[in-house]
């Protein structure tokens, strides 16, 4: 039986968890009958990229677009992002990045046209180390030989706006697929029928409409995998993501295409280049500390902080969060000034000289020389902050239990954060909805084709097949990394530091592991692809798969210790027939 069957448990594979049983929507004194319904074959609700990808998606298959009846549900404004005109050198603070493969999918739908490349940036390295032994594994796509349209690339950081208008100007060109924004689902309910009604959506605005297919890409909160009664498991994690856009000088030496990431026992802070001297931040950490730093600080203190964070050792860091803490408990802020004092004498007392790469005084900006050795190591120094854009959010952890209902949730699918959500550290929330969405339109578009009932169980099955075990193994391995890093027992650190440095020191075991994680596309010399996995989960997420063996310290001392005694070649080996050895086509 297929994985995504409610009669196929993943019981043995989970942690213990805390099942999210749906509340079904109250149920209002609507009438079932659907005679003054308006028919669609496919209703999506929600309008965000996963469905506005959807949309996109089901538009630019002819022979879907020609003979199928499309609607999108949305309850806020789309012409907001659809006339989005942001100033120009300023960004919005919520960024992903887009794997090689979700732009491929982009592309080959035609919505990437008209997302504007030039407030994208190309990620052509990956630097991401761990922040009490500084143990470091770096990624190069030259080296790895990972490239776009032949160029290097792991990856693509855009605005979500600016997909999200992309995908909204694609729509306006395929009249076919109506969207209906500024409004809300009042009721879901099942048509009564004899041998099974269709789903039947109540508008805010008293319109009605019958679904053939209805797709949930309405969220974490998703009103589709309520109605469907589909149960999901999962919990909050004990910290807040900060996210900020950052400016910064220009790098003297190379271009800003490097993505730095830093795992804190409190959360990994990561740096995400936007523009030559535009980045933005996604630093996850303790609530109260969130609170401190996006609305108890000056913008100046934050600064300081984050500079502080990609480079001074764990145990000042702890020291500062204490600072700040107390002086906000007592209700007098710490001043700029005041934390940069603190951070300068943490510097010292560390043997860090004023121009050396972990300096984080601000006047290293100011040099027209030659960058330090090792400069490349860690992110520029951040100078400000964007007004307005410093923001925090809990996170969470979340897996449907089945993505296709059943019984009176049948004609029901679910798609993108309505289906799972991921923490964000491996930068794949986003990617993870695209490629449902690209897995489903295939399976709606074969169904057209052949003249089936695209709203069946057994129509919809290949899609769960394709998307449902592969988010659970990502899912699995971000949560695992983020508990392995959260740790600062020292048989913990010992073990994943080793198992990280080992992985480093191999470009032939980094290419599997990106490979396995979802690299998907490698261009041959001669400008072909050869595609090497379906997830599109580069990133980060290459280093989850990497080291997602390493969480338990016992094992790990013991699997490392056979490498460090002489048993490195089948160590590896098996480490590559493990991660790659199924995925490689």
């Amino acid at each position: 039986m297929p994985p995504c069957s409610s009669r196929v448990a993943l019981t043995g594979l989970r942690p213990r968890h805390h099942r999210l049983v749906p509340n079904v929507l109250k149920r209002k004194p609507y009438s079932t009958s659907s005679s003054d319904a308006e028919d669609y074959d496919v209703v999506i609700v929600g309008g965000g990229p996963a469905g506005l990808a959807l949309g996109s998606a089901l538009g630019s298959i002819p022979h879907v677009r020609e003979t199928t009846s499309v609607a999108l549900v949305e309850a806020g404004d789309l012409a907001k992002i659809r006339e989005w005109s942001p100033q120009e050198g300023t960004y919005s603070n919520r960024v992903s990045s887009i794997t090689n493969a979700s732009q491929r999918f982009l592309e080959g739908i035609g919505a990437w046209l008209h997302v504007e490349e030039s407030r994208t940036m190309p990620m052509e390295e990956m630097q991401v180390w761990d922040g009490i032994s500084d143990a470091r594994i770096s990624y190069a796509a030259s080296e790895l030989g990972f490239r776009h349209n032949g160029k290097p690339q792991m990856a693509r950081l855009t605005e979500n706006l600016n997909l999200q208008r992309g995908l909204l100007r694609h729509l306006t060109s395929i009249p076919e697929v109506h969207l209906l924004d500024n409004t809300k689902v009042g009721e879901i309910s099942k048509e009564e029928r004899e041998g099974g009604g269709w789903p039947l959506v109540r508008l805010s605005n008293g319109r009605l409409l019958r679904a053939r297919l209805l797709v949930g890409a309405d969220g974490f909160s998703s009103p589709v995998r309520s109605y469907a009664e589909i149960s999901s498991y999962g919990w909050s994690y004990p910290t807040h993501a900060i996210v900020a856009t950052l400016s910064h000088p220009p790098l003297s030496l190379s271009p800003n295409t490097t993505a730095y990431q830093r795992f804190l026992p409190t959360g990994p802070i990561a740096f995400l280049p936007l523009s030559p001297t535009v980045s933005s931040l996604v630093w996850s950490t303790r609530p109260n500390f969130a609170q401190i730093l996006t609305k108890g600080v000056d913008n100046g203190v934050l600064v300081s902080m984050i500079n502080a964070a990609f480079r001074l050792p764990e145990v000042s860091m702890k020291y500062l969060h204490q600072v700040l803490s107390d002086a906000a408990e007592a209700g007098r802020p710490v001043t700029p000034e005041q934390i940069q004092e603190e951070i300068a004498f943490r510097e010292r007392s560390h043997a860090i000289a004023a121009h050396s790469p972990l300096s984080s005084s601000l006047s290293n900006t100011q040099s027209t020389g030659l960058p330090p050795e090792d400069a490349e190591l860690y992110p520029p120094l951040v100078t400000g902050v964007q007004p307005g854009t410093v923001a925090s959010f809990p996170l969470r952890f979340n897996h449907a239990d089945v993505y296709i209902g059943e019984g009176r949730g049948a004609r029901t699918v679910l798609v993108g954060d309505a289906a799972h959500t991921i923490h964000p550290l491996a930068g794949q929330g986003l990617n993870m909805g695209l490629m449902d969405v690209e897995s489903l339109a295939k399976c709606i578009g074969d169904a057209v084709l052949t003249g089936a009932d695209i709203g069946s169980y057994t129509t919809l099955l290949p899609y769960a097949r394709a998307r449902y075990f592969e988010n659970h193994k990502l899912l699995s391995a971000v949560d695992k990394l983020h508990k392995l890093y959260s740790s600062t027992s020292e048989p913990v650190v010992w073990a994943r530091s080793v198992g990280l440095e080992v992985v480093n020191e191999l470009d032939t075991l980094k290419a599997a592991l990106m490979m396995s994680a979802g690299a998907n596309v490698k261009e041959d010399g001669n400008g072909g692809q050869k595609v090497w996995g379906s997830v599109g989960s580069e990133m980060w997420g290459a280093a989850a798969k990497g080291i997602e063996s390493l969480a338990g310290a016992a094992s790990a001392a013991a699997m490392l210790g056979q490498v460090v005694g002489g048993a490195m070649g089948n160590g590896i080996q098996q480490l590559v027939r493990n991660v790659a050895g199924e995925r490689r086509m």
